[in-house]
């Protein structure tokens, strides 16, 4: 048998944790002007520097606009808690420049250093601090750019950008509980909406959210690493509880100040059949303010209807434009609802159990699964949809030229548009690439500064089994046909709306060929429940959220092994993290014929302890159908573990708290089964510290080699 190096690339871990996923350097936040002449965009100074810097491409050329180790602009440390919060939910592992937002004509820029606004003309001149009331969070210029709205202490104010004068209050918090203009847990971390503000076109007014989390279930976090710390007090809308209570108001710079009257519910006559039925409209999906006025969209409760609503600033009255059912629930896609410059709705719908675009009474082409509409140029729509599930393109339509495919190498890519200007972000086999696009044709590139990992990955794209699963294969590069069999690990998240099994390099092929190296088959399998695949595919979870799933993997791997007799079906792990952690559990509690070892991180094994909007969506109110997260959920099967598992947790996470794996661990204690628990003191959900990061992939290593033998 071949003789297996000990740890190969042993600089990866390191090299992984301090380039924080290799996200350092890889520009992001892409602006396009609407001319199409000024490309605004946040970027470290390399792969290795952590602080992000705002940039302008302009005529080719990049030009640094602001550097936060020349503003001087305090320390990380004084980050205002909302902001903190923020960049966890958004997964933001940089620090300085993390974010801006531009007037109309991407003129003026602003943004925050450690609470502190600045401000720069993209024209040129230095950045000048914007006097504030107090320490700000999500500072936004007017239409003009002559105003800056921004939130400081739950209250929304108004300033002048120029010189900091005439800061004007136009909402207070009434309570302790209550904040204007920012997003809540469930609508940033579960929805997608991480705004809470949006400037009229005029510049008199704003479309605000007041969010009131006085009903929202108290929780404290503490770190046992530091018993000096005080716990940390967060609302969290646990699955079943009460959720923030959030609603919209017009704040006019007058002074004046108008409710937005929303529906109470959806017509129950229309609604969709099912087990649970909550007709109220509780969430607040989406909102903005473009030429045709503001607009609102809400869903109810149990997520099978939403509405999108235009407004009345004047009286706040709503009227119905689009309404959208579904008996699972009402996908809420990226970008969607939108509106073209003269007002028509672009949303998503299914037809034919392909989630397709209509633009108006124009519908996108059979066949075309519709992953997020990017924005709009006048009247043309810009979207990424998928053909071939492995793929995502940027798309374009025009109502004189119809639908067309702006990207043409195969892999995963995105844009941001404006005027005849494309700026095309694509992950290939070969990498990561940014190229500005004018008529179609490449205008330049903007520096994708990433370092290039110290392992290669060279997955074999696979499609297994009478499902056709996608899957990728990492074999040791040091490993020959017939030398020798080596120990399989499945290394999958297989969640709802993600796919690693794309034609697309990033972290997680790099992690799966480093674990290759260490002399181990991986494989990576995207199962139902995942995106691209269809309607049918990804409400297969509706109800379960394991079986499906963990049924799916046991199929590729018995067919992938088929086809690579090298694979040894007598040691079998698996690894994963957040949604993949808990499919690792379950594939040690529910299918230790299958599978011998298990390392499981931030997993939530508890149903009941995940958010509303979030784990509702798939199982209902626990309350009314308490067999679906009995039925997924760890807690009662802990009794089944007769295989090694490694938990390991961030005791700072504030999405899936640690409390998921303590009382995992207790039960699996009470059942009198052996297990190991590898605490993270200090770290979210998204582990940044370069020791805890570097060290816990050699401690999977270790663990695995040690459990499986080999």
């Amino acid at each position: 048998m071949t003789m297996i190096p000990a740890l190969n690339a042993p600089g990866f871990p390191h090299q992984f944790a301090r380039t924080r996923r290799f996200s350092l350097g890889v520009p992001g936040g892409f602006t396009v002007s609407p001319d199409g002449e000024r490309v605004l965009f946040v970027r470290t100074a390399s792969g290795s520097s952590a602080v992000g810097r705002l940039w302008l491409y302009e005529d080719g050329r990049e030009r640094l606009l602001a550097d936060p180790a020349v503003l001087g602009g305090g320390r990380e440390e004084d980050l205002p808690e909302a902001e903190r919060v923020r960049r966890e939910r958004a997964r933001v592992t940089a620090t300085g420049v993390t974010g801006y937002a531009t007037d109309r004509h991407a003129r003026v820029a602003v943004f925050t250093v450690a609470g502190a606004v600045w401000a720069v003309r993209t024209g040129g001149g230095a950045p000048w601090r914007v006097p504030t009331a107090g320490p700000a969070v999500d500072p936004r210029p007017s239409p003009d750019g002559s105003l800056v709205a921004y939130v400081t202490g739950g209250a929304l104010r108004v300033v002048r950008t120029a010189d900091g004068a005439e800061d004007r209050l136009l909402a207070a918090p009434e309570g302790p509980e209550v904040a204007y203009g920012l997003s809540d847990h469930v609508s940033a971390e579960s929805i997608g909406r991480p705004r809470g503000h949006w400037w009229s076109p005029d510049g008199d007014a704003l479309l605000v959210a007041r969010t009131d989390h006085a009903r929202v279930g108290r929780w404290h976090l503490t770190d046992p690493a530091d018993p000096a710390r005080a716990p940390r007090a967060v609302r969290y809308p646990a699955a079943g509880t009460a959720n923030a209570e959030v609603s919209l108001h017009v704040l006019r710079l007058d002074g004046g100040r108008t409710p937005v009257r929303t529906p109470a519910g959806a017509d129950p006559a229309a609604h969709p059949p099912g087990a649970w039925t909550d007709t109220r409209y509780e969430y607040v999906t989406a909102a903005g303010w473009d030429g045709a006025g503001p607009f609102v969209e809400v869903q109810t409760r149990d997520q099978r209807s939403a509405e999108l609503l235009a407004i009345d600033p004047d009286t706040g009255a709503t009227r119905p434009l689009v309404r959208r059912a579904d008996p699972a629930w009402v996908e809420l896609t990226p970008g969607v609802p939108a509106r073209t410059a003269a007002g028509t709705p672009v949303v998503t719908g299914v037809r034919d159990d392909v989630r397709g675009l209509r633009v108006g009474q124009v519908a996108s082409p059979p066949g075309l699964e519709v992953r997020a509409v990017l924005g709009t140029a006048g009247e043309r729509v810009y979207f990424t949809a998928s053909e071939d599930p492995t793929e995502v393109h940027v798309w374009a339509y025009d109502p004189a030229d119809g639908f067309s495919r702006v990207s043409r190498e195969p892999g995963v890519h995105t844009a941001a548009a404006g005027g005849g200007t494309v700026v095309l972000d694509s992950r290939t086999d070969s990498g990561r690439t940014v190229t500005v696009l004018r008529g179609g044709r490449p205008a330049g590139r903007i520096a994708v500064l990433a370092e290039t990992p110290l392992v290669t990955p060279r997955p074999v794209h696979l499609s297994l089994g009478v499902r056709e699963l996608r899957a990728h294969l990492h074999l040791p590069s040091w490993h020959r046909p017939g030398s020798g069999r080596l120990p399989v690990l499945l290394s999958p998240y297989a969640g709802y709306g993600v796919q690693l099994a794309v034609r697309g390099a990033g972290w997680h092929g790099a992690v799966a060929q480093w674990f290759a190296e260490q002399g181990f088959a991986v494989l990576v399998v995207d199962g139902r429940g995942t995106p691209g695949r269809g309607r049918a595919w990804e409400t297969a979870v509706h109800g379960d959220r394991l079986s499906a799933p963990l049924e799916d993997q046991v199929d590729a791997l018995r067919v992938a092994a088929g086809r690579y007799p090298d694979l040894d079906l007598d040691r079998v792990g698996v690894r994963g993290w957040s949604y993949g952690g808990y499919l690792a559990i379950g594939a040690v509690l529910h299918r230790p014929d299958v599978f011998h070892a298990a390392v499981a991180g931030a997993a939530p094994t508890d149903r009941r302890l995940y958010d509303t909007h979030w784990e509702e969506r798939f199982l209902g109110h626990p309350d009314v159908r308490p067999e679906n997260y009995a039925r997924s959920s760890h807690l009662g099967y802990a009794h089944r573990l007769t295989r090694p598992l490694l938990l390991t947790h961030g005791f700072a996470d504030d999405n899936v708290v640690v409390a998921h794996t303590l009382r995992l661990s207790a039960a699996l204690l009470a059942a009198g089964r052996p297990h190991s628990v590898l605490p993270l003191p200090g770290a979210t959900h998204a582990v940044t510290r370069e020791e805890v990061a570097s060290g816990l992939l050699a401690a999977e290593v270790e663990f695995l080699k040690r459990s499986l033998g080999g």
